[in-house]
């Protein structure tokens, strides 16, 4: 009789620091540590690109308008960014984690999954390894981690909110399937605004009524993303973490002090942008053949355009050309622009295509 051993559960740990930005300005300046804090722009059209939970408690959150962010909190002190910094602190993270395991897939500055199944300490506990991790992070950078262990990506997500900030949680095999059935499907990672909202009008509110649903139903209904949809709701996500993962586009924007309603004026903003994502891709020595533009408009809703061309391109008069005559097919304006961005995706790396492999990026945590 062929015995075949089960396969062994993976151990994933989803690592994710807490309001990283804010804190890593708390920790450098003493006198704002206790305080509400956001990092952002304090001026009209700034916005908050992170929220010390001492904000938080007054309803301040990240990507709100600072003027928003203001009204909630008018005690709410405001810090320029500093990402110099916050890549040199995430780098250190990112050394902590290579101590563990070579298997560690980047999502930001400050989150990472990692696969400890075989680790390179030979720890057979993964909440053993994510507590070390922790008080690593702690002892050599100052600053507090929350973590989530589980069995796949998707519950190691979701485990490391649950104990936030400075905690971390545990979902079980056994106990998998039925956390997601018990949650609300606005709170999945994965699941945005939009796709909460489609979900409610098909009356799915929890993971139990995604659970109830036939692959055919959601694959009809939310396109590639509804297989992924139906493993989920039930504790199922195959997806390896993947220290190669590729990166699909580069991009910046910008928001204006004040509307732009000109299109020389808006042409002229275009700039800055493309060579701010000509010098990325130069010095990752990579290129791409899709050029999009990006125009939000005053009411805050917004178009995209895109060009792709047959070859990479090779600089940024090139990169100029296309996003220029992009943004011309958008004008005359309907509303005055608020916000220009400009990505080139398609991307791709001479070396690896010479050698025949697939490209890759090599992602900064």
């Amino acid at each position: 009789m062929n015995v075949t051993a089960e396969p062994q559960a993976r151990k994933i740990i989803h690592v994710d620091m807490d309001a990283f930005y804010a804190s890593v300005e708390q920790r450098d300046n003493p006198e704002l540590r206790g305080k509400p804090l956001a990092v952002g722009g304090a001026a009209a059209r700034g916005v908050v690109a992170a929220a010390s939970y001492e904000a938080r408690e007054f309803g301040v959150r990240s990507a709100m308008p600072s003027v928003t962010a203001a009204r909630k909190c008018p005690q709410l002190i405001f810090v320029k960014p500093r990402f110099d910094v916050y890549r040199a602190v995430s780098q250190q993270i990112r050394d902590i984690f290579a101590e563990y395991t070579p298997l560690i897939e980047p999502l930001s500055l400050d989150e990472a999954y990692l696969d400890v199944t075989e680790n390179l300490k030979d720890m057979p506990i993964a909440t053993e390894i994510a507590l070390e991790i922790r008080a690593k992070i702690k002892a050599v950078t100052g600053l507090n981690a929350s973590a989530g262990i589980s069995y796949n990506k998707f519950l190691a997500k979701m485990a490391s909110d649950l104990n936030k900030p400075n905690g971390q949680a545990v979902i079980t095999p056994k106990n998998g399937p039925a956390f997601v059935e018990g949650l609300a499907v606005k709170k999945f990672h994965g699941v945005g605004p939009a796709t909460a909202e489609k979900m409610h009008r098909l009356g799915i509110e929890t993971g139990a009524d995604l659970k109830s649903k036939s692959l055919q139903f959601l694959a009809e209904n939310f396109g590639k993303s509804g297989p992924y949809f139906y493993g989920i709701a039930r504790g199922v996500d195959e997806r390896p973490v993947r220290p190669d993962r590729v990166r699909k586009s580069v991009g910046a924007e910008d928001t204006f002090v004040d509307d732009i309603d000109d299109l020389g004026l808006a042409t002229t903003e275009l700039k800055p942008l493309v060579e701010k994502v000509w010098s990325h891709c130069q010095a990752k020595s990579i290129s791409g053949k899709t050029v999009t533009v990006k125009v939000k408009y005053s009411d805050f809703t917004q178009a995209t355009r895109s060009r792709t061309g047959l070859l990479p391109v090779t600089g940024v008069a090139e990169i100029m050309e296309a996003a220029s005559a992009l943004l011309a097919t958008v004008y005359p304006f309907k509303r005055p622009v608020r916000l220009l961005g400009v990505t080139l995706s398609s991307l791709t790396n001479d070396q690896a295509e010479d050698d025949g492999e697939q490209p890759q990026l090599d992602l900064a945590l």
